[in-house]
């Protein structure tokens, strides 16, 4: 994964295909691979099976919305594991994240849990999220 942009590291993980498959219909693929140094908060398959299916399908069929959710989940910058102790990101949807926590125990917004994390590819670190992170509109 270390060697291939983000999108394309994803798409070879079992625990992101709803993710992968989401970015693709949204057309950010080529915004996210061709991105320099992000942080991706990335929602696993289980996060997304979380939301009611009238809701999943909603998203998947608004692009506009499901481009805002899906950079909602990425920062600018490449975050470091001492970086998610106490911290507020800016995403690239334009709102704000907070993270907490300590040693191997991370929180997103209070509520989403780092399930893996500080995965390195060629242009992103990513971590997995046991929850999809909604902006506030």
């Amino acid at each position: 994964m270390a060697q291939e942009p983000v999108v394309t590291a994803a798409s070879g993980n079992p625990l992101l295909s709803t993710l992968v498959a989401a970015v693709r219909k949204a057309g950010l693929t080529d915004t996210l691979n061709m991105a320099s140094d992000i942080t991706v908060f990335a929602p696993s398959d289980a996060a997304f099976a979380k939301l009611p299916k009238v809701t999943l399908d909603k998203l998947l069929a608004d692009r506009k919305v499901l481009r805002a959710i899906l950079t909602y989940h990425v920062v600018g910058s490449r975050k470091a594991p001492e970086d998610l102790v106490n911290g507020t990101f800016t995403t690239l949807q334009g709102g704000e994240l907070t993270t907490s926590g300590s040693g191997e125990s991370y929180k997103v917004n209070g509520g989403a849990n780092v399930i893996c994390g500080d995965i390195q590819t060629r242009n992103a670190t990513v971590y997995i999220v046991d929850a999809v992170l909604m902006p506030k509109v």
